[in-house]
């Protein structure tokens, strides 16, 4: 009979395209990586991959299995955690993935409520400024920005998150104030790359759904919003920066909110899992803890804007991503 457990670290291969990388995500060493795909050839009689010095390439039948084993485990997985959640509370390693800047400002101030409420919970946090493959890379949540479009991915919303168009004084007395949005284009402008490689067109509007785009070819470019946020600060150039940074600066006059009469689209904030682990008793518990925050404000509590202008966070249903209900 088939070892699942060999057939788990032929799938982490699979999708890692490494032996390395599956050992690393598996916490074994490479060598033991190695046999037990090895092991799997032989019972199956057949070779599923083709080992060379710097890469790892599936054959005919080994693409055959990744598309047929993922689904076994999935299944497995299912029915382990429903169990699990039947008889026992959350427990064990909890792997979030999330943007450095959002980790770095909100989930360290609400992480250590959690892990007080979830003793036996261990969390493995991973930040990063790319979207992550959570299924590809086994990681159980994540909180991401925008609109999801992977179906495999439940997404359960935790609000939005408004945006200001910043400066700090000091670039303002160097390079004068922009007196209309036009103007915009004769600035240093700091943005987030977009993933068409295109400028991105800032788009504002009014109460009175007036609205004006303009395109303009960013003098920097920075793939972490945390670190925008700290450079326009510092008088490098102007940015759209996230409230729950911004607005304590803004209050203070740190920074100056350029046409405040204009406002800029809200971000959507979600929580997104594989479906296959929503049933995990800690990937409940995960989803339960940040909607209680979000719909308490917590997470955006450093927005003095937001909340003076009554811009409550409201949680969503969860859905399928792509789907709206």
């Amino acid at each position: 009979m088939t070892d699942l457990n060999d057939l788990q670290v032929f799938e982490r291969v699979a999708a890692l395209e490494s032996f390395s990388a599956a050992g690393r995500a598996l916490g074994m060493p490479k060598s033991t990586v190695s046999r037990c795909v090895a092991r799997l050839e032989t019972q199956l009689g057949v070779r599923l991959i083709q080992r060379t010095t710097h890469s790892v390439r599936l054959t005919a039948s080994g693409l055959a299995l990744k598309e047929r084993c993922m689904e076994i485990l999935t299944r497995v997985s299912e029915a382990v955690d429903y169990v699990s959640s039947q008889s026992s509370a959350p427990k064990g390693v909890l792997k979030i993935s999330a943007g450095i800047g959002f980790g770095y400002f909100v989930l360290s101030e609400t992480l250590p409520d959690f892990l007080g409420r979830y003793p036996d919970i261990d969390v493995s946090l991973y930040l990063t400024s790319r979207s992550v493959d959570l299924v590809a890379e086994g990681i159980d949540v994540t909180i991401r920005m925008g609109r999801m479009a992977d179906s495999r991915l439940v997404t359960t919303g935790l609000g939005t998150m408004q945006r200001y168009l910043c400066a700090a004084p000091s670039y303002l007395r160097r390079r004068g104030t922009p007196q209309s949005i036009a103007e915009l284009k004769e600035h240093v402008t700091i943005e987030m790359p977009a993933p068409s490689g295109t400028p991105r067109s800032w788009e504002f509007y009014k109460k009175t759904r007036e609205v004006e785009k303009v395109a303009i070819p960013p003098r920097l470019l920075v793939n972490d919003p945390g670190m925008i946020y700290r450079l326009v600060v510092n008088g490098a150039g102007l940015a759209c920066i996230s409230g729950y940074l911004s607005g304590p600066d803004i209050e203070s006059g740190r920074l100056v909110r350029l046409f405040p009469e204009w406002s800029l689209p809200p971000v959507e904030i979600s929580i997104v899992y594989p479906s296959s682990r929503g049933l995990s008793p800690t990937v409940q518990a995960f989803v339960k803890h940040m909607k209680q925050t979000a719909a308490a404000g917590k997470l955006w509590m450093d927005d003095p804007i937001a909340k003076n202008s009554h811009s409550a966070i409201r949680p969503h249903k969860s859905t399928k991503a792509g789907r709206r209900k």
